[in-house]
């Protein structure tokens, strides 16, 4: 059963309403799997030509979500009900984060290269926000993670100096802007200062790349394009190299075409995860993903985007670490649900797949949740609606299907605990919840760290 909006909390789902941002970077149309979301979730009609970029659930100002009755969209936020009702937390978030909620939960969906960027840490945060309020429109930390839905590509991180040696051979380009001559003398004369070092040299290449004159990076970028358009005819072209012609036609003379080959270029397959600490230098560049991420909205950017870049601050508070990406599989809790853990307090995510006929219980934990239904369709409800009121809970086979028209999230009370993909919901602190379905049906949880709670409890 899910609550009405206008109650008191009784221990049951909370179905939002979500929120879309519509960046030029986003998949159009249907094509967008955010558009075909937003469609079950919150809006009439998809338009072809608007690009459909990121949906949003959670409390963040930028893109609140909003509490769903049987009459439809109600007036109340999350982040309000939340504050009202502090319990659905749970004690321990709440010590620990305040009255409200410390991740938020995301869909992308990728048509071009997302900017090169970075997020700050608490501390930085704090000073970005203060120094820049209508840019950085929070003060917290944002490490992320992102779970791939299709296949999704990525940069992220600084290659290894053995990386980097080959591409100053292989890219000349590189070193006609940074001259490299000087940067060499900060290499390591013997092995005991040998990984400072290499850091102190990538660093000084990137600073020393990020810094050049707008006409030098597009003269060099042109004769970069022309030569590899060249050897094209005559060799098969690295990974590297062909992305770096992708990029070069979605952002034009761009600083980011050349500092692509400074990163790693990974390829993550449905199913796993990449996570981003604070501080490290990442672009995501085609695919759709659901993202986790600690509840900030702050981006340094310093390439491949036409928004603001702040070039000496992201170069000032990257860590310039070296070397490939975890890539997190996930580590199955029953035969149906596999977990994916961040090495970060705010948050983790869950993939659930239930084939025909199956069914699931997500057990009570000590902190809130958001369910995202992905496709198929069920039924879902909590052990406290089915004692309360057993005879409201509705087989899987009256659901609704995933392409139903309904644009209403709650076109009738009767359909409260039907789900199909587009539906979410919020589960408070120490709600059971089980899921079941006569077809198939596809959905994420996110939720706190759980090992935050495991080292509170030792």
């Amino acid at each position: 059963m899910v609550m009405e909006i206008n109650r008191k909390y009784d221990g049951d789902l909370v179905r939002l309403k979500c929120a879309v941002q519509n960046y030029d970077w986003g998949r159009t149309g249907h094509e967008s799997l955010v558009a075909r979301l937003l469609l079950r979730n919150s809006i009439d009609e998809i338009e072809e030509r608007k690009h459909y970029a990121e949906f949003w659930m959670g409390t963040h100002a930028s893109g609140p979500s909003f509490l769903v009755d049987d009459k439809g969209i109600g007036n109340v936020s999350l982040k309000s009900w939340i504050s009202k009702n502090p319990e659905v937390l749970g004690d321990t978030v709440v010590d620990k984060w305040g009255v409200d909620l410390p991740f938020m939960f995301k869909v992308l969906s990728v048509a071009r290269a997302l900017s090169i960027q970075a997020h700050p840490d608490k501390e930085l945060a704090g000073f970005l926000r203060m120094l820049k309020p209508n840019v950085y429109k929070d003060a917290n930390h944002k490490p992320e993670m992102v779970l791939a839905l299709t296949e999704f590509e990525a940069l992220c991180g600084f290659i290894t100096f053995e990386e980097l040696e080959l591409v100053l051979e292989n890219v000349p380009e590189i070193k006609e802007v940074v001259g490299v001559a000087y940067a060499y003398q900060v290499l390591p004369l013997n092995e005991q200062d040998k990984g400072a070092k290499e850091m102190q040299f990538i660093q000084s290449i990137f600073i020393k790349l990020m810094s050049s004159e707008s006409d030098v990076i597009s003269a060099v970028v042109s004769k970069l394009i022309t030569r590899l358009n060249m050897e094209k005819k005559t060799r098969q072209l690295t990974s590297k190299e062909s992305l770096a012609l992708k990029l070069e036609e979605q952002h034009p003379s761009d600083i980011g075409v050349i500092a692509s080959f400074l990163f790693n270029h990974v390829k993550l397959k449905p199913g796993e995860a990449l996570y981003i600490a604070s501080n490290e230098p990442h672009a995501y560049l085609s695919g759709d993903c659901v993202e986790c991420m600690a509840n900030s909205d702050n981006v340094v950017r310093a390439g491949l985007t036409p928004k603001n870049r702040d070039v000496k601050i992201l170069c000032a508070m990257l860590t310039y670490k070296q070397g490939s990406p975890q890539i997190l599989k996930g580590v199955p809790l029953n035969a149906y649900t596999t977990r994916y853990n961040p090495p970060f307090e705010e948050f983790e995510v869950e993939r659930c797949t239930l084939n025909q006929g199956a069914s699931v219980v997500f057990p009570p934990v000590p902190g809130p949740s958001i369910f995202l239904i992905h496709s198929g369709q069920g039924s879902m409800y909590t052990s406290a609606s089915m004692s309360s009121s057993p005879s409201s809970l509705l087989s899987p086979s009256s659901s609704l299907s995933p392409s139903s028209s309904a644009s209403s999230p709650s076109s009738t009370s009767s359909c409260e605990d039907m789900v199909c993909g587009g539906d979410v919901f919020f589960a408070p602190a120490n709600t059971e919840v089980h899921v079941s379905t006569e077809s198939e049906l596809h959905l994420y949880r996110a939720g706190v760290n759980h090992l935050m709670f495991s080292k509170l409890s030792t």
